[in-house]
């Protein structure tokens, strides 16, 4: 079975608590969502049936600014999932210092099932239930698993609409021509690669002779196959998605790959190589593992069988406590998913800061300044976790909880 997202960001949490010595009160006021909501959604569907679907958005903390998080079409969408993710994505505003708290939204749909329009018409009716309580000074949405910069700019125009004014701010991950960022189509990947490479940094590795795992290949895992190859000559071995994986020792081409499944629908059956397992991608021996799908992928099952020597969690919870416990003992260098993936949001809030500005940024300046947001924000969790003698994952916590508790105490909730 799998573990209730909420449950392990919850369980993360306690251990922050333990280490930290948090007053019950102050504990528990993080423990729970600030604001949660949910709605039904009817929507006519190409046939001329009215369909009903289940929306959420949760508001975690405002401590630190207005709410971020992405939102989410899946078919096994719950509203445990929605908190879990909001939560998390407090923490990672916090661990990376920008000003924003977390929130996350998603509606129970198949995206992969329904037209165009049904999905323009699904994505307008989610923002009529909602604009009332998000803008760019109270909650901010952004893409997620199965959104895009397309619903991005229906769900923009749509509040834009409601509100009688262009309101570019209210959304990120926007296309470039209303108003998106240069640099925020590859962010999450590109964020994970300067983890992975300051990780190699402080292991001694040489990421020009490492063998890489991509598991799960959507957006953020074809990008960080193709940048891990492209930028640091890395050799990525095998690739998979939800319908199973492929390996070749000798190495993939990434885009070769992309190009397959984009024809095919997957990248099994990808000529020169071999059938593998969801399963047994996560167990082969390799210097890098980048975890790029849902949660729970390492649990207490399989975290004995993992080789590698670096995972960077790209994807949103993939590793469970009781994973995490097996991983430490083994010495696996985990970079938290708070940190590793937290580039697509750094570059959602330079996109926020460019369209409340009305200037906007050159790529390459996108680039370094998020290069130099997750490199200080990897130091200092690198520094807690040595002096603190904890794993990354507790170090990254204890500078994030720290950092709402002090905007909290300064505001006077506690």
């Amino acid at each position: 079975m799998k573990k209730n997202a909420f449950e392990v960001a919850c369980q993360q949490l306690d251990l922050v608590a333990k280490e930290l010595k948090l007053k019950p009160e102050v504990h528990s006021i993080l423990r729970q969502p600030m604001r949660e909501l949910r709605f039904t959604l009817p929507v006519r569907m190409d046939n001329g049936k009215v369909k009903i679907f289940q929306g959420f958005r949760v508001q975690y903390n405002d401590a630190r600014g207005p709410t971020k998080g992405g939102i989410r079409f899946h078919p096994e969408e719950t509203i445990d999932t929605v908190r879990a993710l909001a939560a998390w994505m407090t923490w990672k505003c916090a661990v990376v210092d920008i000003p924003y708290g977390g929130a996350k939204g998603g509606i129970i749909c198949n995206p992969k099932e329904m037209s165009k329009g049904e999905l323009e018409r699904l994505s307008r009716a989610y923002i009529d239930k909602l604009y009332l309580t998000i803008g760019s000074e109270k909650d901010i949405p952004a893409p997620d698993v199965y959104t895009n910069p397309q619903i991005m700019a229906w769900m923009m125009d749509e509040y834009s609409k409601l509100k009688g004014y262009n309101s570019p701010g209210v959304i990120t991950g926007k296309p470039l021509s209303i108003g998106g960022s240069l640099g925020r189509e590859d962010a999450t990947a590109r964020g994970a690669l300067f983890t992975v490479r300051e990780a190699a940094k402080y292991l001694k590795l040489d990421l020009s002779k490492a063998t890489v795992v991509i598991q799960g290949y959507g957006n953020a895992g074809s990008f960080m196959a193709t940048l891990t190859k492209k930028l640091f000559g890395s050799k990525i071995v095998a690739i998979s998605d939800s319908k199973g994986g492929i390996y070749n020792s000798k190495g993939l081409d990434p885009q070769a790959v992309l190009e397959h499944k984009k024809k095919s629908g997957s990248v099994i059956d990808f000529p020169g190589t071999k059938k593998i397992s969801n399963k047994a991608i996560l167990e082969l021996k390799v210097d890098i593992l980048c975890p790029c799908a849902l949660e729970n992928a390492i649990t207490e099952e399989n975290a004995k069988d993992i080789q590698t020597k670096i995972i960077a969690e790209v994807a949103n919870g993939p590793t469970t406590p009781e994973a995490d416990k097996i991983l430490s003992q083994k010495k696996t260098f985990v970079i938290p998913d708070i940190l590793c993936n937290s580039g697509g949001v750094v570059v959602s809030y330079f996109e926020w800061v460019q369209n409340n500005s009305g200037y906007y940024w050159k790529e390459k300046e996108v680039c370094e300044r998020l290069d130099e947001n997750i490199t200080n924000a990897f130091t200092n969790v690198l520094d807690v976790s040595i002096v603190r003698k904890v794993n990354l994952r507790l170090a990254a916590y204890i500078i994030a909880v720290e950092r709402v508790i002090k905007a909290m105490r300064i505001r006077g909730w506690i």
